[in-house]
């Protein structure tokens, strides 16, 4: 059997299932993968040539939509990849 101090709480204590934290939790995720998403979606309405100046493209945003849970990373990999083919010829 664990001695357990005053000041430190049992593990299984330490998982807290209050259903309003989850909820809000929820919520404050959903909002930013809409956000997200959004942002995307308006990324799609600028011309082939200033998608190309932040050295993306269509079909980077198209993956990016698909892979909600890793966008972000997906896009920045691929504009360093371009910005780092286009300095080394």
């Amino acid at each position: 059997m664990a001695l357990v101090l005053s000041g430190e709480r049992p593990s299984a204590a330490a998982v807290s299932l209050n259903p309003v934290r989850v909820v809000v939790t929820w919520f404050v995720k959903g909002r930013k993968a809409w956000a997200q998403r959004q942002a995307l979606e308006n990324l799609l309405d600028l011309d082939a040539h200033r998608l190309d100046d932040l050295g993306i493209n269509r079909g980077d945003l198209f993956d990016a939509l698909h892979t909600p849970h890793r966008s972000t990373r997906l896009l920045a990999e691929r504009r360093s990849r371009r910005l780092g083919d286009s300095l080394n010829p």
